[in-house]
């Protein structure tokens, strides 16, 4: 279901300001906005061996197809050099290397180094500690950026995009992949119950970590929380990127696509 572009001044349209940080702090889990960062880096960090295990059970085996399908609809094409932000445990860009065929262009970004540890990429691909809104890469040295499920997690939005639009090649291609949350009342109570009630209770049937449980309970209180899509199709435009759009599917999965103009 694509959407419309994000509005801009060239179609009339007044933008509001950027978002910085997407979703105000979450008490239950950090108390300040300083406080995060080091909640999210202790949590992934604890959380990476069971972590694909767990997005399977999610995601009923349906993830890869999911993920290869968006890539592919936001312009990822076969030799293209990739920096995968958010890399994780690489289950984005395990489907990136499928689509470019060649492991040596793509490059993992992320902050936690016990997600890349745990991936099975980890000796296929170059992997770089750091984040989204500093990547350690130099300018116009990419074709295309990917970041799956990672922008709630973002400290600086504006920042983040900003980044991309620097490390992108011209004409260069980005695709933010996020689960947002659905514009009905029972839908949004069906996900919240799937999100912070089964799967919690998988992750322990399954003998996940302790800590598994509550990242899965933090994912639905971020998605709940988070900035609605206009504004941040809105924050992707003001960082200079175009032809910014956003394809959904389901009702709730949101691929943010947009280009750096040549």
């Amino acid at each position: 279901m694509p959407q419309p572009p994000a509005p801009s001044p060239a179609n009339g349209a007044v933008p509001s300001a950027p978002v910085h940080v997407p979703h105000d702090p979450l008490t239950g889990y950090y108390k300040t906005e300083d406080e995060r960062a080091g909640f999210l880096r202790e949590i992934f960090d604890s959380t990476a061996k069971d972590y694909d295990k767990v997005e399977r059970t999610m995601a009923f085996g349906s993830g890869p197809w999911y993920r290869r399908k968006a890539l592919e609809r936001a312009g990822l094409a076969p030799g293209m050099t990739v920096v995968d932000v958010g890399f994780g445990t690489g289950l984005v860009a395990a489907q990136a290397i499928e689509i470019i065929r060649q492991p040596g262009l793509l490059t993992g970004v992320d902050p936690s180094p016990a997600m890349m540890g745990a991936s099975p990429l980890a000796g296929r691909v170059k992997l770089v500690e750091g984040k989204a809104e500093r990547i350690p890469l130099p300018d116009a040295s990419a074709d295309f950026i990917s970041m799956g499920y990672a922008l709630r997690h973002i400290s600086d939005l504006a920042a983040a995009f900003a980044e991309f639009h620097r490390v992108l090649k011209p004409g260069g291609r980005v695709c933010v992949l996020e689960i947002t949350k659905p514009e009905g009342a029972l839908a949004t109570l069906g996900l919240k119950a799937y999100m912070r009630g089964w799967v919690p209770l998988a992750a322990w049937l399954a003998g996940a970590g302790a800590q598994t449980p509550r990242i899965w309970r933090y994912y639905w209180d971020s998605i709940e929380a988070c900035a609605p899509p206009p504004r941040i199709m809105e924050t992707m435009h003001s960082a200079g990127l175009t032809d910014v759009k956003r394809h959904v599917e389901l009702g709730v999965f949101s691929e943010y696509q947009a280009r750096k103009p040549q």
